[in-house]
């Protein structure tokens, strides 16, 4: 039976994260939900024990990957998922599992795509709401995105827009294994560049969050590379990249 809902949980060294709990709560809150769903968390190559704590839950799909970047990960859930809804989410929860509720009215009245939007990142540290607030000018000016935020880590798609964009995403962007810590800010933004550009029907709706610190933030390089990534999609579009058939 197709599930309803498929949740998608990029993993890489969340051994602490899983210790205190926030795997369980996703688990907890589904299975108090009426409609089916199934949970697929990809371990990115961790190098802790997050790999035998997943083996603990009897409730998860586990796809166990070589250290390829969130993007990546994300690209691997979200192309073996069978349901109707695919949502990916982070494991420290900083957007909780039951925000999700808030979806499903738009994602019943015609929305292919609804994203999460943080309202004032209470919490955040100054130099991390400088870097959103600059992305946020920049992606406006390069590609005309209309969104408060593209960068949360709590979004749905419908599964025919997930498979469509996922499949082109994953052409343009090969496994490759990599080394140490990897974030790459032009993931959302493509994502979403492309749902507008295939015609999906987008929302944004503000959703609950909580700041957590889970990596050492590099702010100019990390500003070099949310410009990256602007302009690498930017670069694709000009060169006609995203005319890949995938139907």
């Amino acid at each position: 039976m197709r599930p309803y809902l498929s949740v998608i949980i990029p993993a890489y060294n969340e051994s602490e994260n899983i210790s205190r709990g926030t795997l369980q709560n996703v688990l907890d809150y589904l299975e108090k939900q009426r409609y089916t769903w199934e949970v697929i968390v990809v371990n990115d190559g961790s190098s802790d024990d997050t790999l035998d704590l997943l083996k603990k839950f009897k409730d998860i799909q586990i796809i166990n990957n070589t250290h390829q970047g969130k993007a990546s990960t994300v690209l691997t859930g979200g192309l073996a998922a069978k349901g109707e809804v695919i949502l990916f989410t982070d494991m420290d929860q900083a957007t909780p599992i039951s925000e999700i509720e808030k979806f499903f009215d738009k994602l019943d009245s015609g929305s292919d795509i609804v994203i999460g939007s943080r309202s004032g990142r209470k919490g955040a540290p100054l130099f991390r709401q400088v870097l959103a607030y600059g992305n946020v000018i920049l992606r406006t000016i390069i590609l005309r995105l209309p969104f408060g935020d593209t960068q949360c880590g709590f979004k749905a798609l419908k599964a025919a827009a997930a498979m469509k964009i996922f499949t082109l995403m994953r052409k343009l962007r090969p496994v490759v294994t990599i080394e140490g810590p990897a974030v790459d800010p032009g993931f959302d933004v493509e994502l979403l560049y492309l749902g507008r550009k295939f015609g999906y029907k987008i929302n944004e709706v503000t959703v609950d969050w909580h700041h957590q610190e889970t990596r050492r933030v590099r702010f100019f390089y990390d500003m070099i590379s949310g410009i990256f990534g602007l302009l690498t999609v930017r670069w694709r579009s000009i060169i006609n990249a995203y005319k890949v058939n995938v139907d």
